[in-house]
């Protein structure tokens, strides 16, 4: 689908059908994910892919009452990092000389940059929030990505946190969840939102040449 067309197309479905995404469009969204953008590269995040229809009804139960939930094909949750620190940095230098056949001592310079920025974050929040950003701009990506197969997915805020992470069992792998997002296909018949026009400010004024 040509973007714009899939962006015009795009919807936060209300209600899902319950049909399953094919196996390569999940895949093909997964990937646009994975290659999104970070500050340095770094990704200090993890998406956790869910299909459990057990799990996705917990999940309803006690973190996150949307209807959504449920009838979705899949449900991602964007989960950020809580030990942004320097053996995380290590690890992404290794990685990357790794990857680029170059050494780590030739590294040195932009390790200690983003070293530098993330322990300028003084206090654990601030860590959290820059992180979260990180996690959303993946989010972007998925959506986008979604549109662009013709698959919905509409991103929530409106959970539990703490009753999510003590489902997933995030605290003990150090991450927190920030965002999440159900991928499926809208039912028209039961979303009464799905056909009205979509809403945005005039383009002149989000838009703006300075």
């Amino acid at each position: 689908m040509d973007f714009l067309k899939a962006l015009h197309w795009r919807y936060a479905a209300k209600r899902m059908s319950g049909q399953r995404i094919p196996e390569s469009q999940l895949d093909r969204i997964l990937e646009a994910t994975h290659l999104a953008p970070s500050s340095y590269g770094l990704q200090p995040y993890v998406v956790k892919v869910i299909s459990d229809r057990s799990l996705l009804a917990q999940i309803r139960e006690e973190a996150a009452p949307q209807p959504q939930v449920t009838e979705c094909s899949h449900l991602l949750v964007f989960a950020t990092m809580t030990n942004l620190n320097d053996p995380l940095v290590d690890q992404f230098i290794q990685l990357t000389a790794e990857q680029r056949g170059i050494g780590v001592d030739n590294l040195k310079d932009y390790a200690d940059a983003i070293k530098g920025t993330i322990n300028g974050l003084e206090s654990d929040e601030s860590k959290r929030g820059w992180a979260a950003r990180q996690a959303y701009i993946a989010l972007g990506f998925a959506l986008s990505a979604a549109a662009i197969e013709g698959v919905d997915a509409s991103p929530m805020e409106g959970f539990e946190p703490p009753a999510l992470d003590n489902l997933l069992g995030l605290g003990e792998q150090g991450l927190s969840s920030v965002v999440i997002a159900a991928l499926g296909y809208r039912d028209t018949e039961k979303d009464k939102y799905a056909a009205l026009p979509k809403v945005r400010r005039p383009r002149p004024q989000l838009i703006q040449a300075v």
